[in-house]
């Protein structure tokens, strides 16, 4: 298995002859066959053409906690693609537990349940999943977490106020809704 993996990835860092590399081809595929859910929209910031694609995928959520907001995630794709998953940060700080102030998410299937079996679907997927199952297990912002743990109807209020661009325990949000 291992010896598997190294092949790939050895593969992976030649390109073909007259080809794109492995990794703009692997998401030029992926994104051909994307269906989008309705809640999310996906831009083309830099193209499978360039050396390291750069996608962002606006999120936003039409139930849950999370209802009425607007938030934009960076997808960075490396020669690894898709041996190694995207780098994805949110570009909006948001008062949530699996996303720390500095935009990190914490995504089992960015980290350690990858497989190159998982596309760019899945990965969008995730984040949509974020906003709809909450997790306060393992979190990257504890306080929202604890907040979550402990009383929901506490941390609904938070997500409230965070979504209108308003200071929680002395952290200011980006206002993420319209009204």
């Amino acid at each position: 298995m291992f010896k598997l993996r190294e092949i790939q990835k050895q593969k992976q860092s030649k390109p073909a002859p007259n080809a794109g590399s492995n990794t703009n081809t692997r998401l030029h595929r992926d994104l051909k066959s994307l269906e989008l859910p309705p809640t999310t929209q996906l831009h083309i910031v830099r193209g499978t053409d360039d050396s390291i694609p750069l996608l962002q995928l606006a999120v936003k959520p039409d139930e849950g906690y999370y209802k009425g907001g607007n938030f934009t995630f960076e997808l960075l794709f490396n020669e690894q693609y898709p041996m190694e998953p995207p780098k994805v940060k949110c570009l909006n700080r948001i008062y949530h537990p699996n996303i720390d102030t500095d935009g990190r998410v914490c995504l089992n299937i960015l980290r350690q349940d990858w497989t190159p079996a998982l596309d760019l679907q899945s990965v969008i997927i995730g984040l949509l999943f974020l906003f709809l199952e909450i997790s306060g297990v393992d979190p990257l912002n504890k306080q929202a977490a604890e907040t979550f743990n402990r009383n929901r109807q506490n941390f609904a209020h938070a997500v409230r106020q965070s979504m209108g661009g308003n200071t929680i325990d002395n952290i200011h949000y980006d206002k993420v809704t319209n009204f």
